[in-house]
C-alpha cells in the first residue's frame, strides 16, 4: 500500500482504534475514504485533515464548556510529570480554580493558543539557530496573540532505557544498531524537534532507526512502553526515569515555559499557579523527582507590547 493511501488495518493503527471501529466510521460516513477494487482505502492527507478538524471541534466544545465554569482555564501543548503535581496543588490551595490540560505537543499547543482554542500553551521548542527556546517561534505561530512567556522551570531531558541498560545505549549513534527498538514522540513535539536536530547534526538517517515511526504523546507513555518491553529506548525527562526506576542518559537541559495572551496572564488562576511554583512545599516534593531548576520560575521572559 502506498504511503499516501492506507488500508482499514493501517488507518486503525494510525488512529489507535480497533478495525471494527473504522468500519463503523465508514458506515456512518464520518471518515474520508473511497472504495478501490472492492477494498476501502484512506488518503493519508485527508485523514490528517480529518484528525485536525475533529481536534479543533473538540477544543471548541471544551472551551465553550470552560466558559461556563468560573475560574476555569484551558491549557494545551507539551507535558511534564510535575505539571500534574502543580495542578493538584492548585486544586488543594485554590479549589475555585481549574486548569484543564491537553497533551498535544509544543507546536500544536501554540497553534491552538493562536486560534483561541486554549488559554495557555506549555512549550519547550528549541530554535537550533539561536539556541533559545519558544520566543523565536512566536511571530510565526502566534500572529493573532500578544504573548507573554513565563518560565516554569528548566529540566533534564535524555535517553530512558530498559532496566540496567542491557543494550548499552549512550548516544544517538546507538539508535541505529541492530536490535535496538526506539520509541519516538509525535511530530511537532519539542522532544521530536530536538531529536531531529541531533540526527541532522550527526548525519544520521532516521530510516536507520527501528521504531522512529512509532509515536506517543507523553513522557509517561515513553516510560510505560519501555517498562512493558515494547521498546528499548526513548527520550523523556529525568522525572520519568526516576518514577519508573529506569536508567537515564542526559542529552540536554531545556527550558519549559508557559505561554499565554497578555490579558490571560492577569487571571487569578494563572497568578495562583505561579504562586504555587514558588512554594517550598511544592519544590521540596519535586526535588525527589529530578534536577528541576526553578531559578527563573515565574519570571516573564518576553512580553509583546
Amino acid at each position: 500500500m502506498s504511503n499516501e493511501m492506507m488500508s482499514t488495518k493501517e488507518v486503525a493503527t494510525y488512529l489507535s482504534i480497533h478495525e471494527k471501529q473504522v468500519y463503523a466510521l465508514i458506515k456512518s460516513k464520518r471518515i474520508p475514504c473511497t472504495r478501490v477494487t472492492g477494498k476501502w482505502v484512506f488518503p493519508r492527507k485527508l485523514i490528517d485533515d480529518w484528525i485536525e478538524s475533529n481536534a479543533k471541534t473538540g477544543l471548541e466544545k471544551a472551551r465553550e464548556k470552560s466558559r461556563r465554569i468560573e475560574g476555569a482555564l484551558l491549557a494545551s501543548g507539551s507535558n511534564d510529570p510535575i505539571l500534574d503535581m502543580l495542578q493538584t496543588y492548585l486544586k488543594e490551595s485554590h479549589p475555585d480554580f481549574y486548569i484543564f490540560s491537553s497533551n498535544t505537543g509544543s507546536t500544536d499547543g501554540l497553534k491552538a493558543l493562536n486560534m483561541g482554542y486554549t488559554d495557555i500553551a506549555w512549550s519547550h521548542l528549541l530554535d537550533t539557530k539561536s539556541g533559545d527556546y519558544n520566543i523565536p517561534f512566536l511571530d510565526t505561530l502566534l500572529p493573532n496573540v500578544k504573548p507573554v512567556v513565563v518560565n516554569l522551570f528548566d529540566r533534564d531531558l535524555g535517553f530512558v532505557t530498559a532496566p540496567k541498560n542491557p543494550l548499552g545505549i549512550q548516544g544517538f549513534d546507538d539508535l541505529t544498531r541492530k536490535g535496538v527498538r526506539f520509541l519516538n514522540r509525535q511530530k511537532g513535539a519539542g522532544t521530536r524537534i530536538l531529536l531531529d536536530h541531533h540526527l541532522k547534526r550527526l548525519k544520521i538517517s532516521s530510516s536507520k532507526i527501528s521504531g522512529y515511526e512509532k509515536e506517543v504523546y507523553t513522557h509517561f507513555e515513553v516510560g510505560l512502553s519501555i517498562l512493558s518491553k515494547e521498546a528499548d529506548v526513548g527520550i523523556a525527562t529525568i522525572a520519568v526515569s526516576k518514577l519508573f526506576g529506569l536508567p537515564f542518559i542526559p542529552i540536554t537541559r531545556e527550558r519549559f515555559d508557559m505561554i499565554l495572551d497578555k490579558a490571560t496572564f492577569f487571571e487569578k488562576g494563572v497568578q495562583a499557579f505561579i504562586e504555587i511554583l514558588h512554594s517550598e512545599e511544592f519544590r521540596g516534593r519535586v526535588v525527589r523527582l529530578g534536577n528541576y531548576d526553578f531559578g527563573n520560575s515565574g519570571k516573564i521572559l518576553y512580553s509583546k507590547n
